[in-house]
């Protein structure tokens, strides 16, 4: 049912505020539309769907986080590189190779520094 029009303009309930607010928290931490639609229709008196939503986002941020941290000690490993020229360290090429033979960055970091 649409809000009704007062002088050509909609007038939504009270209620509505707060749904607004709630998608732009979800928003604020992570989920995407189609989450904070998935999570706004899991509402039910009995229902827990919610907290599948949050468990599976916090993973997926847990994930994220983990590849940040990666990446951020390659970047300040590439910035400690005493190479004038970062092509020519070998540390570099060998972390270029192994992502070029399929591993991730983590495990082109492990096998570098592990030598």
């Amino acid at each position: 049912m649409k809000p009704a029009r007062v002088s050509g303009q909609r007038r939504y309930p009270p209620s509505a505020v707060g749904l607004v607010g709630v998608v732009l928290m979800l928003r604020d931490v992570g989920f995407a539309l189609r989450e904070v639609k998935t999570f706004v229709a899991s509402r039910s008196p009995a229902g827990d769907g919610w907290r599948e939503l949050y468990h599976r986002k916090l993973a997926e941020l847990d994930q994220r986080i983990a590849r940040a941290q990666v990446a951020r000690t390659a970047i300040a490993h590439g910035l400690a590189c005493p190479h004038e020229d970062i092509f020519e360290c070998s540390n570099f090429a060998s972390g270029v190779a192994a992502i070029l033979e399929g591993r991730s960055l983590e495990e082109a970091h492990e096998e570098i520094h592990s030598h």
